[in-house]
């Protein structure tokens, strides 16, 4: 992305300044405004020339953009954002940011924001051509917004915050990586009988938003502190097989599940607009966690070691998480309600089977859902893991149990269905915990 010289954002500021009879210090002709009003998006007139349209459906992953669907997807990109950093969605916004959309020449064509002070505040003019690829209107997403935060109390006659390269492209990555549904919306590519048709790629749900990360990172080495602070060209330009940008990405991401990480992170972004060197406010943000380079190199080597060594697989999110743990957990059973009346579908607990299917039947059932529980255990996300675990061990005990292993003292009916009973307790404890708090990362419970 390219930073404008802050004389040329100068010049331009009182231009637009002066141009600005109604208020708004980046007039734009026939603008959409977002539903919150902190975005208004406008498109230059179509001009010539343009990449071929051919190229469009050959560049994977390029989004062709209209002023009504990036209004959309930047009020989508920015609820997110907010989130990850604990920002409250009640939270007014200061800065208002104008988006101009204008025609590609290229697929990798660059993008252009400027901050400009306005009367008591800043605003943004985020320039974008009308087709570009969704890695980097993510990042350009991500940097207007996390300069928007920065400069809330910055003072107009003072200095723009300087994000660092790692903040924007990390976060950028991590917002749409986690997004179960695509986060920023292309304009349909075709019409089939007058119905608008579009390519899709279909993110699969609910899976770890650091997967493509992890890859990554497995066949390349991860750059260090110093590297992510001063990325080159090529690295910015994904000339290194995603390495900066996922190196980022992972940084990002341990950084928040740090105690108080959403805070630190808006308190790096406070300090921001104070500090020429964004390192000086980078450790005055997170001191409680590190004193100096060092301390930083030290602990993200120690992270970077541990993400790439753990590889158990695509690993599902909490709220995926419980519902597969919910199934894994159910049995369904077809019941008649009366002699004639038609079957009807239900799902009964582990504890039903044993108490009303006939041994056999116990074995049968209860072995099935004890392997989908094995197999989930790998997938779900901590704490759940370890339910997954807990159940398993107490229909393997029980099943021995029912398979007449004479020499060892094994639970009953009675026992099982007692421990059973703990293990739901348990089990809705764990839950309404995830309901009210954020859990840390490694919690994981141990099996009973």
């Amino acid at each position: 992305m390219n930073r404008p010289h802050p004389v040329c954002a100068a010049v331009a500021g009182l231009m637009f300044f002066l141009a600005a009879a109604d208020g708004e210090p980046f007039p734009q002709p026939a603008a959409i405004q977002s539903a919150s009003g902190q975005f208004s998006v406008s498109a230059l007139a179509d001009g010539q020339p343009v990449f071929p349209r051919a190229r469009f459906s050959a560049a994977a992953g390029l989004l062709r953009l209209e002023p009504a669907l990036v209004a959309v997807s930047a009020e989508h990109f920015k609820n997110s954002l907010w989130q990850k950093i604990g920002l409250d969605a009640s939270t007014p916004w200061r800065g208002k940011i104008f988006i101009a959309l204008h025609p590609a020449r290229t697929p990798d064509e660059s993008v252009n924001l400027v901050a400009q002070p306005f009367l008591n505040k800043w605003s943004y003019r985020l320039e974008l051509p009308d087709a570009i690829f969704t890695d980097r209107c993510a990042r350009a997403f991500s940097a207007v917004l996390l300069l928007e935060i920065a400069n809330r109390d910055a003072r107009p006659d003072g200095r723009s915050a300087t994000l660092p390269d790692w903040l924007v492209a990390g976060m950028g990555r991590q917002i749409l990586d986690a997004a179960e549904s695509p986060m920023i919306l292309s304009r349909p590519d075709k019409a089939i009988n007058d119905v608008q048709q579009t390519r899709t790629v279909e993110k699969r749900r609910g899976l770890d938003p650091l997967a493509g990360a992890r890859r990554a990172l497995q066949n390349s080495t991860a750059l260090t502190f110093d590297q992510l602070s001063w990325p080159t060209a090529a690295q910015l330009d994904d000339a290194d097989g995603d390495v900066f940008f996922s190196s980022a990405q992972l940084f990002v991401a341990e950084l928040l599940a740090l105690d108080n990480g959403p805070k630190k992170f808006r308190a790096l972004l406070a300090a921001l607009p104070a500090h020429e060197n964004w390192q000086t406010a980078f450790f005055a943000a997170f001191q409680e966690d590190f004193r100096r380079p060092l301390d930083v190199e030290k602990w993200w080597a120690l992270r970077v070691l541990t993400f790439t060594a753990h590889d158990p697989g695509p690993q599902w999110t909490v709220a995926v998480s419980r519902e597969r743990l919910d199934a894994a957990l159910a049995v369904p059973v077809n019941v008649r309600y009366a002699p004639n009346a038609l079957p009807t579908y239900s799902e009964i607990s582990f504890q039903s089977v044993i108490r009303n299917f006939e041994p056999a039947r116990q074995v049968e059932v209860l072995s099935a859902r004890l392997h989908d529980l094995e197999l989930a255990e790998y997938r779900l996300a901590p704490p759940l893991n370890g339910l997954a675990a807990g159940y398993a061990r107490i229909l393997t005990d029980y099943l021995q149990a029912q398979r007449k292993v004479f020499f060892l003292r094994r639970p009953g009916p009675a026992t099982t269905i007692s421990r059973l009973d703990a293990m739901d307790a348990r089990r809705r404890e764990v839950e309404s915990k995830l309901r009210t708090s954020v859990l840390p990362a490694d919690l994981n419970l141990p099996a009973p």
